[in-house]
């Protein structure tokens, strides 16, 4: 009983996240980086400098997605995410940041340490 609850509670996160993901897309990423590294070695890295409690405390969350053409890294409530694909001749890397701040300005950081 208990693993059906938490199966449900886990999906009806996901379909949360998802849509604040799509509401997100809608407009402009935050800010836009290239990286000649393959994405999933970059998304890989992004997820796990996310989740550095010694940076992020109990902020600290990652959550790496497969999608059919990107991966999507996000934060807990997708409050901070990026889509990471291949383009050109490397990776493509699309900041989304759902609110504004000193937060915001180090998930960017420690995602630029990954290109």
């Amino acid at each position: 009983m208990r693993t059906g609850l938490a199966i449900i509670a886990a999906m009806l996160l996901a379909g949360c996240a998802s849509s604040v993901i799509n509401e997100a897309r809608s407009g402009q990423p935050d800010r836009i980086f290239n990286s000649t590294k393959e994405a999933a070695k970059v998304a890989e890295c992004v997820q796990f400098s996310w989740q550095d409690e010694a940076v992020f405390g109990v902020d600290a969350s990652g959550y790496l997605e497969r999608e059919k053409e990107q991966i999507v890294v996000s934060t807990r409530g997708a409050e901070f995410f990026a889509d990471i694909a291949a383009g050109g001749e490397g990776t493509v890397v699309k900041y989304y940041a759902k609110t504004k701040g000193p937060l915001a300005q180090h998930r960017m950081a420690a995602l630029a340490t990954c290109l």
